[in-house]
Protein backbone atom coordinates (compact mmCIF):
# COMPACT_ATOMS: atom_id res chain seq x y z
CA UNK A 1 0.00 0.00 0.00
CA UNK A 2 0.91 3.74 -0.97
CA UNK A 3 1.59 5.29 1.92
CA UNK A 4 3.25 8.57 3.72
CA UNK A 5 4.52 11.34 1.43
CA UNK A 6 3.93 8.87 -1.59
CA UNK A 7 0.52 8.80 -1.15
CA UNK A 8 0.19 12.54 -0.60
CA UNK A 9 1.95 13.40 -3.82
CA UNK A 10 0.14 10.63 -5.83
CA UNK A 11 -3.25 12.29 -4.66
CA UNK A 12 -1.76 15.59 -5.64
CA UNK A 13 -1.11 13.62 -9.09
CA UNK A 14 -4.41 12.40 -9.68
CA UNK A 15 -5.65 15.83 -8.66
CA UNK A 16 -3.51 17.58 -11.17
CA UNK A 17 -3.84 15.35 -14.36
CA UNK A 18 -7.57 15.04 -13.88
CA UNK A 19 -7.91 18.74 -13.50
CA UNK A 20 -5.87 19.19 -16.78
CA UNK A 21 -7.75 16.35 -18.63
CA UNK A 22 -10.82 18.48 -17.53
CA UNK A 23 -10.03 21.66 -19.13
CA UNK A 24 -8.89 19.87 -21.98
CA UNK A 25 -12.27 17.71 -22.27
CA UNK A 26 -14.27 20.86 -22.46
CA UNK A 27 -11.97 21.99 -25.37
CA UNK A 28 -12.46 18.78 -27.13
CA UNK A 29 -16.57 18.73 -26.17
CA UNK A 30 -17.47 22.31 -27.09
CA UNK A 31 -14.88 25.42 -26.59
CA UNK A 32 -13.91 24.30 -30.31
CA UNK A 33 -16.87 23.49 -31.59
CA UNK A 34 -18.30 27.14 -30.14
CA UNK A 35 -15.07 29.45 -32.00
CA UNK A 36 -15.17 27.38 -35.20
CA UNK A 37 -18.90 28.01 -35.68
CA UNK A 38 -18.30 31.57 -35.35
CA UNK A 39 -17.00 33.73 -38.39
CA UNK A 40 -13.25 32.69 -39.02
CA UNK A 41 -11.77 36.46 -38.05
CA UNK A 42 -14.25 36.21 -34.98
CA UNK A 43 -12.90 32.32 -33.98
CA UNK A 44 -8.97 33.46 -34.48
CA UNK A 45 -9.65 36.42 -32.76
CA UNK A 46 -10.95 34.76 -29.41
CA UNK A 47 -8.49 31.70 -30.25
CA UNK A 48 -5.76 34.05 -29.68
CA UNK A 49 -7.50 35.83 -26.85
CA UNK A 50 -7.52 32.35 -25.07
CA UNK A 51 -3.89 31.21 -25.98
CA UNK A 52 -2.90 34.43 -23.85
CA UNK A 53 -4.87 33.74 -21.17
CA UNK A 54 -3.90 30.40 -20.80
CA UNK A 55 -0.29 31.15 -19.80
CA UNK A 56 -1.16 33.03 -16.56
CA UNK A 57 -0.12 31.59 -13.68
CA UNK A 58 -3.40 30.03 -12.61
CA UNK A 59 -3.44 27.23 -15.61
CA UNK A 60 0.01 27.49 -15.87
CA UNK A 61 0.24 26.45 -12.37
CA UNK A 62 -1.69 23.21 -12.54
CA UNK A 63 -0.43 21.98 -16.18
CA UNK A 64 3.35 22.48 -15.13
CA UNK A 65 2.76 21.75 -11.39
CA UNK A 66 1.48 18.31 -12.80
CA UNK A 67 3.87 17.74 -15.19
CA UNK A 68 6.39 18.06 -11.98
CA UNK A 69 4.24 16.15 -10.19
CA UNK A 70 4.37 13.20 -12.63
CA UNK A 71 7.76 13.43 -13.00
CA UNK A 72 8.57 13.18 -9.28
CA UNK A 73 6.03 10.50 -8.97
CA UNK A 74 8.58 8.12 -11.40
CA UNK A 75 11.79 9.48 -9.95
CA UNK A 76 10.32 8.32 -6.77
CA UNK A 77 8.65 4.95 -7.68
CA UNK A 78 11.93 4.06 -9.25
CA UNK A 79 13.61 4.29 -6.30
CA UNK A 80 11.70 2.98 -4.20
CA UNK A 81 10.50 0.32 -6.41
CA UNK A 82 7.15 -0.48 -4.43
CA UNK A 83 5.54 -4.47 -4.33
CA UNK A 84 2.17 -2.93 -5.55
CA UNK A 85 1.19 0.37 -8.43
CA UNK A 86 4.66 0.11 -9.97
CA UNK A 87 3.42 -0.60 -12.98
CA UNK A 88 0.37 1.94 -12.61
CA UNK A 89 2.53 5.09 -11.36
CA UNK A 90 4.86 4.75 -13.90
CA UNK A 91 2.32 4.49 -16.65
CA UNK A 92 0.54 7.33 -15.26
CA UNK A 93 3.57 9.53 -15.48
CA UNK A 94 4.67 8.64 -19.06
CA UNK A 95 0.97 8.94 -20.07
CA UNK A 96 1.25 12.58 -18.73
CA UNK A 97 4.61 13.36 -19.46
CA UNK A 98 4.66 12.39 -23.20
CA UNK A 99 0.84 12.18 -23.98
CA UNK A 100 -0.23 15.23 -22.78
CA UNK A 101 2.47 17.94 -21.70
CA UNK A 102 5.11 16.49 -24.81
CA UNK A 103 2.18 16.48 -26.88
CA UNK A 104 1.35 20.06 -25.98
CA UNK A 105 5.30 21.24 -26.45
CA UNK A 106 5.59 19.54 -30.06
CA UNK A 107 1.52 19.54 -31.41
CA UNK A 108 -0.35 22.12 -29.95
CA UNK A 109 1.91 25.53 -28.88
CA UNK A 110 3.47 25.50 -32.74
CA UNK A 111 -0.30 25.89 -34.19
CA UNK A 112 -0.99 28.70 -31.68
CA UNK A 113 2.21 30.42 -32.14
CA UNK A 114 2.12 30.62 -35.45
CA UNK A 115 -1.82 31.38 -35.38
CA UNK A 116 -0.33 34.51 -32.90
CA UNK A 117 1.09 35.90 -35.73
CA UNK A 118 -1.73 36.48 -37.91
CA UNK A 119 -3.58 39.04 -37.87
CA UNK A 120 -7.72 38.03 -36.97
CA UNK A 121 -9.25 39.48 -40.02
CA UNK A 122 -6.29 38.55 -42.86
CA UNK A 123 -6.93 36.28 -45.60
CA UNK A 124 -4.24 34.40 -44.51
CA UNK A 125 -5.75 33.65 -40.87
CA UNK A 126 -9.32 33.09 -41.97
CA UNK A 127 -7.60 30.44 -44.65
CA UNK A 128 -5.22 29.04 -41.95
CA UNK A 129 -8.27 29.01 -39.39
CA UNK A 130 -10.36 25.47 -40.40
CA UNK A 131 -6.95 23.90 -40.62
CA UNK A 132 -6.19 25.31 -37.10
CA UNK A 133 -9.47 23.98 -35.69
CA UNK A 134 -8.73 20.48 -36.91
CA UNK A 135 -5.23 19.95 -36.01
CA UNK A 136 -5.62 21.78 -33.31
CA UNK A 137 -8.27 19.44 -31.98
CA UNK A 138 -6.85 16.36 -32.66
CA UNK A 139 -4.04 16.58 -30.64
CA UNK A 140 -6.29 18.19 -27.81
CA UNK A 141 -7.99 14.69 -28.23
CA UNK A 142 -5.20 13.20 -27.43
CA UNK A 143 -3.89 15.26 -24.74
CA UNK A 144 -7.32 14.87 -22.98
CA UNK A 145 -7.49 11.02 -23.35
CA UNK A 146 -3.68 10.78 -22.21
CA UNK A 147 -4.22 13.06 -19.36
CA UNK A 148 -7.70 11.17 -18.12
CA UNK A 149 -5.79 7.67 -18.24
CA UNK A 150 -2.60 8.96 -16.32
CA UNK A 151 -5.45 10.15 -13.71
CA UNK A 152 -7.08 6.79 -13.95
CA UNK A 153 -3.65 5.30 -14.08
CA UNK A 154 -2.71 7.21 -10.67
CA UNK A 155 -6.24 5.76 -8.85
CA UNK A 156 -5.04 2.11 -9.88
CA UNK A 157 -2.12 2.40 -7.61
CA UNK A 158 -3.68 4.06 -5.25
CA UNK A 159 -6.42 0.76 -4.45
Amino acid sequence: MIEGPYFVITVVGVLGTGLVAGVFCGFSTFVMKGLAALPPAQGVAAMQAINVTALMPAFMFVFIGSAVMCAVLAVVTFVLWPDEGTVEMLLGSALYLFGCFGVTIAANVPRNNKLATMEAGTSEAVAYWPTYVSEWSMWNHVRTVASAAASISYVLALT
